[in-house]
């Protein structure tokens, strides 16, 4: 395998510096794939044969979706990295576009602690645009969370945010807003409020609410009962241009279109529109599938969202649908590799959250049951245990009181529960 991606590497930077000749063509032409990966690259400077070897990386790892697909864009990577003197801003920002392409490699195939270091490493790159860091940071910080590194990612938030202010680009509004966004996540996330609202005011009407932005604010103002205007903050979300903003790992485009229409349709289910909730839930678990695959943990994070929309109508409209419940539930807990009630070994971080609100809502359907309520204790006994959420109980996350009180919103990108 080691040979086939070397040879693949040497084959892709042979064919790229073939078509040199015209660079102002050439940079023109190959920008276009490369936005819709990231998103808008606004990377004037960048060396148009790294960019094209970026394309070239990306596309073949993506297009098997293999380990040895994955390990051979690596590779094709790793060469254009060397390849960079690393002396001045055009080697700067081309260094750091390489390393966003291999964060999301890495990322996707399974490996996000090495994404993370990626992503530090253009935080290093002091000379390299303010766009490319601002999709760094907000990245980096959106993995932290996954990784249930909390203090971490809201202190790199905050450190990001004091850059910003820092050296005078407050005035960019579309940069002050997404580094007060970031930072706002991060707080939401530990279930500081008032530190969130702080962050957010203002963004309702602002031009540049859209995508990440759109997201965050829509999750704070449905955590904290705005459920109008968040569900306007969510069709923002989703009705973004895919053109409009550079992107990467769990806070790229499509992550933040699938996210939105999951909060969207838990929305729906939270004030009772249970038919709209079915009909948004399944667009977000198609997605989901199409995106990630049908095995994919994220998968079984949208699944558990199903599952308490058919709760939430059973205790509603005074109906059973225990099967349907178990179903979604024990399906979305395999997806998520949920470990056995007995075992005392860690829990993924990255969807804990998730798997306790699922275990939680499955010990319920138990309890209920005469011959299986042993297992239902356990199961809810887990939950208690796993749950670390700081804003809202376990037992809140799974009553919706009239009128409505504090709700629980599954954050996609995250997997976490906001």
């Amino acid at each position: 395998m080691i040979r086939a991606a070397t040879k693949c590497s040497r084959e892709a930077a042979a064919t790229i510096c073939g078509r040199t000749t015209s660079a102002r063509s050439s940079l023109v032409r190959y920008s276009t794939p490369l936005r819709l990966i990231h998103g808008e690259i606004s990377v004037p400077n960048a060396n148009h044969v790294a960019i094209q070897m970026v394309n070239y990386a990306l596309s073949h790892a993506r297009a098997q979706k293999s380990d040895e697909s994955y390990a051979q864009g690596m590779l094709v990577l790793e060469q254009c990295l060397g390849n960079q003197p690393n002396d001045d801003q055009v080697s700067q920002d081309s260094k750091a576009t390489v390393l966003l392409a291999m964060s999301d490699l890495l990322y996707e195939s399974g490996n996000s602690s090495e994404a993370i270091e990626r992503l530090k490493q253009v935080m290093t790159l002091t000379l390299s645009s303010l766009a490319i860091r601002v999709v760094a940071v907000e990245a980096l910080v959106g993995l932290l969370i996954q990784s249930g590194q909390d203090d971490v990612s809201s202190n790199v938030a905050d450190e990001f945010l004091e850059l910003v202010k820092g050296r005078g680009h407050e005035n960019l509004q579309d940069v002050a807003a997404t580094a007060k966004t970031i930072k706002g996540l991060a707080e939401l996330v530990k279930g500081s409020i008032e530190s969130a609202q702080s962050l957010f005011l203002g963004l309702e009407n602002h031009e540049i609410s859209k995508g990440n932005v759109a997201l965050s604010y829509g999750e704070f103002l449905h955590a904290t009962g705005n459920f109008e205007t968040a569900k306007e903050m969510y069709q923002k979300a989703i009705q973004m241009d895919t053109k409009e903003s550079m992107c990467s790992c769990n806070m790229n485009l499509k992550a933040v279109s699938l996210a939105a229409t999951f909060a969207l349709g838990q929305l729906e289910s939270h004030i009772g529109n249970f038919g709209d909730a079915e009909e948004t839930l399944t667009r977000a678990l198609t997605s989901a599938e199409e995106h990630y695959g049908h095995n994919h943990p994220k998968v079984g994070v949208i699944l558990t969202g199903v599952a308490l929309v058919y709760r939430n109508k059973a205790k509603q409209e005074h109906s059973s649908s225990i099967l349907i419940q178990e179903g979604l539930f024990r399906r979305a807990l395999e997806l998520m590799k949920a470990p056995p009630l007995d075992s005392e070994g860690p829990t993924n971080l990255g969807t804990q959250e998730v798997m306790a609100l699922a275990r939680g809502g499955y010990a319920e359907l138990l309890l209920i049951q005469e011959n299986r309520k042993s297992e239902g204790e356990k199961m809810k006994s887990w939950a208690e245990s796993a749950w670390k959420n700081k804003r809202i109980s376990l037992s809140e996350a799974l009553t919706l009181s009239e009128p409505l009180g504090k709700v629980a919103i599954i954050d996609a990108r995250t997997t976490r529960v906001l």
